[in-house]
């Protein structure tokens, strides 16, 4: 992968020092005409204000340093291959006061990735850097490292990738807000709800502008339908369950069942198309109010029918000739084989839904947007508990390493003098 943008035109030392002291000086006269980061922009998040802000964070007393004299020592330390330790890089992006000293945090994240130590980055540094990114608006730094986590190291807990999630969707960047998702799929955190409400309603705000989609992006898009939606058993979440099977369906269909698994958190059996129509079979069982959105079932029927379209034009082409040797015919039906099945399948599941009352016209943006700005509420309070239980865990931890650095010098220095005073001893 390639380096990132700071990286590129320098990674020597002495320009690294050099580019850190102009930083330094472009901060202190660029500080007053930066923009409110996404707390004071006044824009209403979906989540709320008591959420996004960042008074506990803030209430963690940090370590003041000097920036400059931090590069140096890790510059120092990275020329002599001596292992650089997490406190360093913490108190760096700790002490980040300019959008413009982003960018050496970005370079060091990087040197320390890259270093015997980079199994070290802390979660509460992680946390740090996103919330530095977004407090100076460079929310696209914050996603550059996110995407390019085996460069940066960046892997965020639950509350961090929620922060970065609600400020693309308060800027109504759904394009970046879903590549976040994507990320959450990837290292399948999709365990948190306020984390699964947030990706549902940033994943059909982005559908419904219709875009052009790659195999790659419907792909992506159906892992985190099926898995955003997985843990829902409402409306919102079955359809959009149904419209994930669906996309994979297709993937499936066109470019193999391995396309679809591989370095995805996804089962590598055949049968997405099936496991569609399982969704519906499910609903029609089930009792109460829960129901399939009519756009998630059209587009289950227009992949089908469009699928059944290509393959009968494919026909002549794969039918196996009379001279093939019985031997070699494969008898096992394909997915191609058995769409005209399921479409059939599908038309009599649909006919029985709609019966039962259980389609509901109402489009898929609609239910979604009323169904999180219900339902996100009602989870905040734990979020925030969690979050200010988790702070005091990184305080602790932190505090404990703080300790052991001090003893660590504390040997160090002892060793040294007696060094010099057996030195002096041997001298007289």
């Amino acid at each position: 992968m390639a380096p990132p943008s700071s990286v590129i035109t320098g990674r020597r030392s002495k320009m690294a020092a050099s580019m850190l002291s102009r930083c330094v000086l472009l901060s202190r006269h660029r500080a007053l005409r930066l923009g409110p980061g996404p707390a004071g922009t006044g824009k209403r998040f979906l989540l709320s204000a008591a959420c996004v802000n960042d008074k506990a964070w803030e209430k963690w007393q940090k370590e003041t340093h000097d920036l400059a004299e931090l590069g140096a020592l890790m510059d120092k330390c990275y020329d002599r291959k001596i292992p650089v330790s997490s406190l360093v890089i913490t108190r760096f992006i700790d002490n980040i006061k300019s959008r413009e000293e982003l960018d050496m945090g970005e370079y060091y994240l990087y040197k320390f990735r890259h270093s015997p130590n980079y199994w070290y980055l802390r979660n509460w540094t992680i946390h740090g850097w996103i919330r530095k990114c977004l407090q100076y608006g460079a929310a696209d730094k914050a996603l550059y490292t996110l995407k390019n986590k085996g460069q940066f190291g960046i892997f965020p807990d639950d509350f961090t990738f929620n922060l970065l999630l609600d400020t693309f969707i308060k800027n109504e960047n759904f394009e970046a807000a879903v590549s976040v998702v994507t990320e959450i799929m990837l290292q399948e955190s999709f365990d948190n709800v306020c984390t699964q409400l947030l990706s549902l309603y940033a994943l059909h705000k982005y559908l419904s502008g219709n875009p052009q989609l790659t195999w790659e992006q419907e792909r992506n898009l159906g892992a985190s339908l099926l898995l955003a939606g997985w843990h829902q058993e409402n409306t919102v979440g079955l359809s959009s369950q149904l419209y994930g099977y669906t996309l994979l369906g297709k993937v499936e269909l066109s470019k193999g069942l391995r396309a679809v698994y591989t370095q995805m958190p996804l089962m590598w059996r055949p049968g997405y198309f099936q496991r569609a129509l399982d969704v519906m079979e499910k609903v029609s069982k089930l009792p109460g109010e829960s129901k399939l959105c009519q756009e998630t079932i059209d587009v289950l029927k227009s992949a089908l029918e469009s699928a059944i379209s290509s393959q009968s034009e494919k026909t002549e082409e794969t039918e196996v000739s009379e001279d093939v040797p019985e031997l070699y015919v494969v008898s096992e039906k394909t997915e191609a084989d058995l769409l005209p099945e399921y479409l059939s399948r599908f038309q009599d599941l649909s006919t029985k839904l709609e019966s039962l009352g259980k389609i509901d016209p109402v489009n898929l943006v609609s239910l979604t947007t009323s169904f999180v700005q219900q339902t996100l509420p009602k989870f905040e309070k734990l979020e925030i508990e969690n979050y200010e239980g988790c702070l005091k865990e990184w305080e602790q931890e932190q505090s404990a390493l703080i300790q052991r650095e001090n003893e660590l010098r504390e040997q160090a220095r002892m060793k040294y003098e007696a060094l010099l005073a057996s030195k002096a001893k041997s001298t007289a």
